[in-house]
């Protein structure tokens, strides 16, 4: 009963913040995506409906290198790759949807890795 309350708590919050916000072709959304064993990330062009450039902790070469899937490292890894294949689509700006989660943890660390890796948002 208590995860089906802490889901929905998240879907609320997902519709209140993602109200403001909105990807387009100059400056994609960046969306976060964890699931218990993966961290996702997706940049979208909300006017074309697109999704421009997608990353994750389960894709194979990432997983190789990494000791965990699930941990901060790998949030931050992911974090890199992501702002790595958005400078090939020639994307340098972009939108944070945190998704309805607390911008703590691996949250914040897939952002940092981000910005890290030369993204601005």
């Amino acid at each position: 009963m208590g995860m089906v309350k802490k889901q929905l708590s998240r879907l609320a919050r997902k519709s209140r913040i993602r109200k403001g916000l909105e990807g387009t072709a100059d400056c994609p959304r960046l969306s976060v995506f964890k699931s218990s064993q993966f961290i996702y990330a997706q940049i979208i062009d909300d006017l074309g409906k697109k999704t421009l450039v997608a990353c994750s902790s389960a894709e194979k070469d990432l997983k190789s290198k990494l000791t965990s899937t699930r941990n901060l490292e790998a949030a931050r890894e992911v974090g890199k790759l992501i702002a790595e294949r958005a400078k090939g689509q020639k994307i340098n700006s972009v939108v944070f949807d945190r998704n309805g989660y607390v911008y703590h943890g691996r949250v914040q660390a897939l952002a940092d890795g981000a910005r890290e890796a030369g993204l601005k948002f």
